[in-house]
């Protein structure tokens, strides 16, 4: 469909896909720096430990925490940018056209684990606030609060998933299989080899 206007539909689906892409790129942005955050926190734990005598009492929970939470809300992003691990030695040497319907095949099955994930996530958020259940910790945390935050990442993951379902089966339906190849497939040399050129740009200008 090159040279021509793509269909509303399309348009719609892809604006849509961009909307949730940006919402998941500020949510992976946020888990990095959390992790920064939790490498602070237990370096400073540390130190308080075996300089100042002192601890926080809940190192282990709290990061616990931070890293499961983090992990949550980078999920969505690492999907938008096809970064997830993938076996793909057979589907790259199918035509674009044969492999269309084993994206979509493939991003199903990933919704509905996604889906399953954030809904067990959600009732488990549901019976610690119905418990009113803290951890362990000196600092007796509601569990209600890692939880609904680690809740939230799986959420926007299985929005993340449904948003590029819908697209591609809009762009197997309408538009091209080329464009549903680089919507969905795996990550080509190329890709890889452009975004190490764009981030040694970055890293040339000015104030970085």
């Amino acid at each position: 469909m090159s040279g021509t206007a793509r269909p509303l539909p399309l348009r719609a689906a892809s604006l849509l896909r961009r909307a949730v892409a940006g919402l998941s790129a500020l949510l992976a942005w946020l888990a990095g720096w959390n992790y920064i955050a939790c490498a602070v926190f237990v370096t400073g734990d540390i130190l308080g430990r075996n300089l100042l005598g002192v601890s926080s009492a809940a190192t282990v929970e709290v990061t616990g925490y931070m890293l499961a939470c983090g992990i949550a809300w980078a999920l969505a992003h690492t999907l938008a940018m096809r970064a997830h691990i993938r076996v793909d030695v057979l589907v790259n040497r199918l035509s674009p056209r044969r492999r269309a319907p084993l994206h979509l095949l493939a991003l199903a099955l990933l919704l509905g684990f996604a889906t399953f994930a954030a809904w067990a996530a959600w009732e488990l958020v549901d019976e610690s606030a119905l418990f009113e259940a803290h951890d362990n910790s000196a600092l007796r945390i509601p569990l209600v609060v890692p939880q609904g935050i680690w809740a939230v990442g799986l959420s926007a993951f299985v929005l993340m998933a449904a948003v590029l379902l819908l697209e591609g089966l809009l762009e197997a339906l309408l538009g091209d299989p080329a464009r549903l190849d680089a919507l969905l497939g795996s990550r080509s040399l190329q890709d890889e080899t452009e975004e190490a050129l764009q981030a040694v740009a970055m890293a040339k200008e000015p104030g970085h």
